[in-house]
C-alpha cells in the first residue's frame, strides 16, 4: 500500500482517534472519520506490545493487515480516514484469519461498499 494511503502524522492519528466513531470485534478496533472531498481512503495501523512481544510478531501482523486492505481496496469508501488497532486476540492469526476478522469489523462499521465474501460465495 502506497504511503499516500496512510495516516502518518501524530496529529492525524489523534484527530481520527478523538473525533471518529469506533467499532470493534474480538481482534480489531476501528476508528472511522469521514473526510469529504478526499480522492482515496487513508489508514493508520497500530499493533501494540500486548499483541506481540517481539517486533517480528507485530510487523508480521501489520503486513497481514496491509495485504488484506490492499485486497479490499476496491470496496473501501474513498472519503474516509480510519485506524486499525489490533487486539491481543489477533496475536497468532494467519493471513486468512486476519482478512476475515478485518473484513467483519469493516462491514460492521460500514466502510465497505459491498460485502465481498458473501457476494463471491453466492
Amino acid at each position: 500500500m502506497r504511503k499516500s494511503y496512510r495516516v502518518k502524522s501524530e496529529k492525524d492519528f489523534q484527530t481520527v482517534f478523538e473525533n471518529g466513531e469506533s467499532m470493534a470485534n474480538r481482534a480489531f478496533v476501528l476508528y472511522v472519520l469521514p473526510k469529504e472531498g478526499q480522492k482515496h481512503f487513508r489508514v493508520g495501523i497500530s499493533v501494540g506490545k500486548k499483541v506481540g512481544h517481539t517486533a517480528v510478531a507485530r510487523n508480521r501482523l501489520k503486513r497481514y493487515i496491509r495485504a488484506a486492505l490492499t485486497d479490499l481496496k476496491p470496496y473501501i469508501k474513498p472519503d474516509l480516514d480510519f485506524l486499525v488497532i489490533a487486539r491481543p486476540y489477533a496475536r497468532d492469526f494467519n493471513m486468512e484469519r486476519t482478512r476475515k476478522n478485518l473484513e467483519h469489523v469493516m462491514n460492521l462499521s460500514h466502510i465497505l461498499v459491498m460485502k465481498t465474501t458473501e457476494t463471491e460465495e453466492k
